[in-house]
């Protein structure tokens, strides 16, 4: 193991730092933000799935609402770690094992090249995706995706699919310079996938 911070208590929940890599540029992402309250997370090599296990079932899980894979990185650019960590702590057995959230951007299954979703079934609790404008063209301009507008519907695509393998999906904003009709369509656009929709802090 390195001196990386693998885990980390945020607002009463235990969040999973498992990479730095991302596929988005996000215009108010904390990674570019030195000052963040959130500094530190940055990792200087990816921790060994086996190590982050460890490291959670050492930890008295009862202090804790959630377990959350969310870092500096999109989660799911370890996908398949990810989904492996799951299975562990579930055949774990434990009985403070709390419900295991995935924060994304929702292009998993773009990254992988296949669709995830089905594979989400049984080791996910919730999923909050970071939806973040109600249309493609200011989408593109507020996360900068690396795959360009095919980001955009792997996302909306990613949010109805997911409905029908685990049991909590949500969608969100970061309110950074939203007013508030951007804010309701956004809410619109959620109902209409038929996600719940949550209005996250900017955390500058």
């Amino acid at each position: 193991m390195t001196g990386d911070i693998i885990t980390y208590d945020y607002y009463g929940s235990l969040y999973i730092n498992l990479t730095n890599r991302c596929d988005c540029r996000c215009v108010f992402c904390i990674r570019d933000q030195a000052d963040s309250s959130l500094g530190g997370l940055w990792l200087q090599e990816e921790p060994k799935k086996e190590d982050v296990l460890a490291e959670i079932l050492g930890q008295d899980l009862t202090q804790y609402a959630e377990i959350v894979f969310c870092g500096y990185g999109e989660p799911t650019c370890r996908l398949d770690d990810l989904l492996w960590i799951c299975d562990r702590l579930h055949a774990a057995h434990r009985p403070d094992l709390p419900p295991i959230r995935l924060n994304t951007n929702g292009h998993a299954s773009l990254i992988c090249h296949r669709d995830v979703t089905p594979e989400l079934q049984g080791r996910l609790d919730a999923v909050s995706v970071s939806l973040n404008a109600s249309n493609a063209a200011d989408y593109l301009a507020i996360t900068r995706p690396g795959a360009g507008e095919a980001a955009w519907q792997a996302m909306l695509d990613f949010v109805r699919d997911a409905q029908n393998y685990v049991p909590k999906v949500m969608v969100s904003i970061v309110d950074y310079e939203k007013t508030p009709q951007e804010i309701e369509a956004c809410r619109h656009l959620a109902e209409s996938l038929g996600a719940i929709f949550r209005v996250r802090p900017f955390a500058g």
